[in-house]
């Protein structure tokens, strides 16, 4: 009984710790997405990763490559979180995105560990829906 209540309790530990982790990887998109939508590329820059930073060097160049490549998330009509999982090491957030004419599409965020919290090392665009389906 000691060994099946001491497996229940690390079970409960790790699932809340789980369940926090996601909890901080949703915001971090969310408050992505909430900048984008106000135009303030400023902060959409700071919940990218270091490497993505890198990679465009300003929030401006930043801000061109999202309206040019990612519209949906620049300007959505809705946001839903999916599944968060591992793959090869990697934390991966599925998100479906409806964008302003009902289009639904399916992108996957990479998520890093950083000291200051989480960071978006990428995106991938996975396919659309058709709502109707």
């Amino acid at each position: 009984m000691r060994r099946f209540m001491l497996a229940v309790s690390i079970s409960a530990g790790l699932a809340s710790g789980a369940f926090a982790q996601n909890a901080e990887i949703e915001a971090n998109i969310a408050g992505q997405i909430q900048a984008f939508m106000v135009d303030d590329f400023a902060t959409a820059f700071t919940f990218a990763s270091p490497t993505i930073q890198r990679l465009f060097g300003t929030p401006e160049n930043f801000g061109v490559m999202v309206r040019r490549g990612y519209p949906m998330v620049w300007r959505p009509a809705d946001v839903r979180f999916l599944e968060l999982r591992e793959i090869s090491g990697a934390l991966w957030q599925k998100v479906m995105i409806t964008d302003g004419d009902g289009q639904i599409h399916i992108l996957d965020y990479e998520m890093i560990p950083q000291e200051e919290g989480w960071k978006i090392n990428g995106v991938q665009l996975l396919g659309n829906s058709d709502p109707a389906a």
